[in-house]
């Protein structure tokens, strides 16, 4: 019987006084806080209109007058840019909302900034109540609860209504106080539940608002989506280049000849330095991904990498491939802009790493030109006789390149051409074009 009736008081005490209910009743008694300056400025308004000279005055007429006059004037102030977040934060850590019901950032369109004046209107006046019965309700209560033990008490005329010089009503002050409390609790209970059913409403995302987390939605995913092509396409080509040197090297490893002795001593100097080029490039992309990640939280997106190898880097590029490249370049490549310049790079560094898993030491032609209207890239190699071997996880390397292109507005295709395999590029825009020079 006693553990029935535990329980009972506490399915009744929860929801007014447990963890979310004292929550909530803090963040009315924080809006009352905040009222307080709006209700000084009030008094200072109403006090000349009914004739009382200081705001401290015991008028009831004062009081309400001045919460009258205080709602609009703290209305007018959550017009500013700032009220929708600070409010934002108190509701979430206070009222025990799911997440995503609230809006981030401040109100940009009228509806938003309506609905935050109704939201602060409501929090500061439900707010001012409620911490106004806080203030008043426990002292009365506990002044009943000790009233039987206080002869002093009963007969002070200034303390306590003429009906508790009754016996009856003395004896029953107690449970009068204790009535008072629960009523409190209850009113701020009340209180804090319709705050928090109507936060959402008030404080929710507006259409403005989901159309502007979409298109952050969709940054970050364009910005995630270049860094996955910036790793496939140089952690792709090095492991590609460092497979065939590793590879070729082992087959001769055993070779008395001199010059296969010297062929693995070059190939393992390019594994080296292969792999100490693409740490570096690994460690830039990740550092750029953990750049996004911070950025997430205010909203700062980047359109792609700010740096990275440029077509300036070519030669070194094709020195560490892994397989022979014969270069032609037409016009200067050291004018074209950097963005176009980067996106070049990575392209032929994609053509290279298919060139090497699909073609294998064969070699590759690879042709640059630079006009006044686009830039070119033009690769081809034989296609194998025997059927390829293709890495698992590859075949996004083409799409990549695809990818590339469109975004610059140009435009990318790859596939057979008898019996070679061509990948042709143009990237727009062109940057001068110069003469002709041929590089084995």
């Amino acid at each position: 019987m006693t553990a029935v009736l535990r329980r009972a008081c506490a399915s009744f005490l929860r929801p007014l006084a447990g963890g979310r209910a004292r929550l909530r009743w803090t963040h009315l008694i924080l809006g009352g806080a905040l009222l307080m300056p709006y209700w000084l400025l009030g008094t200072v308004i109403v006090g000349p209109l009914i004739g009382t000279d200081t705001m401290f005055s015991g008028s009831l007429a004062l009081q309400f007058g001045a919460f009258a006059a205080a709602l609009p004037i703290a209305a007018t102030s959550a017009l500013f840019p700032v009220a929708r977040p600070l409010s934002v934060a108190a509701a979430r850590a206070m009222c025990g909302l799911p997440d995503g019901s609230l809006a981030d950032g401040p109100a940009r369109s009228r509806a938003a900034r309506v609905r935050t004046v109704g939201w602060f209107t409501l929090h500061v006046g439900v707010g001012g109540i409620i911490s106004g019965m806080s203030l008043a309700l426990p002292p009365f209560a506990v002044a009943l609860m000790v009233l039987p033990l206080s002869p002093a008490l009963r007969e002070n005329r200034l303390g306590m209504p003429r009906v508790f010089r009754h016996d009856l009503a003395v004896a029953l002050a107690p449970l009068g106080g204790i009535l008072s409390l629960v009523a409190l609790a209850a009113c701020a209970a009340a209180a804090g539940a319709l705050l928090a059913r109507v936060a959402p409403v008030l404080l929710g995302p507006t259409p403005s608002d989901r159309l502007a987390a979409a298109e952050r939605r969709a940054a970050d995913l364009a910005v995630r989506n270049r860094l996955a092509r910036e790793l496939h396409d140089s952690v792709g080509h090095a492991l590609s280049a460092v497979t065939l040197q590793a590879g070729a090297a082992r087959r001769i490893l055993d070779s008395d000849d001199p010059g296969d002795r010297e062929f693995v001593r070059e190939a393992l100097t390019a594994i080296e330095e292969t792999t100490r080029r693409t740490v570096g490039e690994l460690d830039f992309v990740l550092g750029l991904l953990r750049q996004t990640d911070e950025n997430e939280h205010g909203h700062e997106h980047r359109d792609g990498p700010p740096c990275g190898p440029t077509l300036d880097a070519l030669d070194t590029l094709l020195a560490h491939s892994g397989v022979r490249v014969a270069l032609t370049v037409e016009g200067d490549i050291a004018t074209v802009p950097e963005q176009v310049s980067r996106e070049a790079y990575r392209i032929v560094q994609e053509g290279l790493s298919n060139a090497l898993r699909h073609g294998g030491d064969a070699p590759v032609t690879l042709h640059v030109a630079l006009s006044t209207e686009k830039l070119g890239i033009t690769m081809e190699n034989p296609l194998p006789t025997t059927a390829p071997v293709v890495r698992p996880g590859g075949g996004r390397g083409l799409r990549g390149v695809a990818e590339r292109a469109t975004l610059l507005g140009g435009h990318a295709s790859a596939g057979q051409d008898g019996p070679l395999w061509r990948l042709s590029v143009a990237l727009p825009p062109a940057a001068g074009a110069g003469v002709r020079r041929d590089r084995p």
